[in-house]
């Protein structure tokens, strides 16, 4: 079988104003094993000052790869990623930040997955990886750390879910209009979204936990501001279909009071459980805000 007649692997690289990791990502990207698939990259520039031409004009000259550069002017994450979706080609789309790098082995571990179990898409682990000595509570606390599952485990709860790094099958996005939501652009949550979409239609995800990629943590990451920041951000974009009254709400108000009652107890056990807590609680007290219609925080000011 030739190389033309092989199943391609779109590999989508949203970035925004962050050279030196986008370089990182894409030197990793040269290593891909790549038995029974062809891959190229497509790298959406987020910032209208294509902050990111330099980068690819470096990579495009010494690449094995080949590497498509777009350019989507308007700041909002869902349109860089529509853009990269309708910029790509072949039977499957792989999404990674360019915050992160994958082993030379994910594309490959993406690949076969989909041989083995009948799937839309696949998902994998994303370990982080930190800039100098981050502080022991954050560590301790494994807030960083995202939970990983057994491979051809079955992924059905968001909170799991996200586009960090993530194989699916190109047809899934046909007949959407939008297949991310630009209202989710600037806050962030635009990944939940289109994986609610997807299971609402029928789509299955799952895991394979061979699949790696690494996230940088770097020092503004580290701070109590950034999580905190985080976590209510999280909770007003988790709010958006909630009712007024009902139980979700409830059970979040019940959440708010007993966490925020625990909160000194939790500090005598340590800062890492201390934070874990408070975290806990702006998530929900995000949640209670914005189903009174309070957003104190309306554009996700974080990287």
């Amino acid at each position: 079988m030739s190389q033309s007649d092989l199943p391609h692997i779109s590999v989508c690289v949203p970035t925004f104003r962050r050279p030196v990791l986008l370089n990182r990502c894409l030197e990793a990207m040269q290593n891909q094993q790549s038995r029974g698939f062809s891959y190229s990259i497509v790298v959406v520039d987020n910032d209208a000052e294509e902050s990111a031409r330099d980068v690819i004009d470096l990579w495009r000259e010494r690449s094995s790869v080949p590497i498509r550069y777009e350019v989507e002017p308007v700041q909002n994450i869902s349109l860089a990623r529509n853009r990269a979706v309708a910029s790509g080609e072949g039977k499957f789309i792989a999404f990674i930040d360019d915050d992160e790098y994958p082993d030379p082995t994910w594309l490959q571990e993406m690949f076969e997955a989909f041989g083995k179990i009948p799937a839309d898409g696949f998902l994998g682990p994303v370990i982080p990886y930190y800039e100098g000595s981050p502080p022991k509570w954050l560590v301790k606390s494994g807030l960083c750390a995202r939970r990983a599952f057994e491979t051809g485990a079955n992924l059905t709860n968001l909170r799991y879910m996200s586009t960090a790094n993530v194989m699916i099958c190109r047809n899934i996005s046909e007949g959407e209009e939008q297949v991310f939501d630009p209202r989710y652009g600037l806050t962030g949550g635009e990944d939940s979204d289109f994986f609610d979409r997807m299971m609402k239609k029928g789509r299955r995800f799952y895991w394979c936990n061979e699949a790696v990629v690494h996230e940088a943590v770097p020092k503004r990451r580290q701070s109590r501001a950034y999580h905190l920041q985080r976590a209510m951000i999280r909770g007003l974009i988790n709010a958006d279909q909630l009712p007024l009254f009902g139980l979700a709400t409830l059970k979040s108000v019940a959440a708010v009071i007993a966490y925020s009652l625990s909160l000194p107890f939790m500090a005598l056990v340590g800062q890492h459980v201390f934070m874990k807590y408070l975290i806990r609680d702006c998530d929900h007290l995000g949640k209670l805000l914005a189903c009174c219609g309070i957003k104190p925080v309306s554009k996700r000011t974080f990287q």
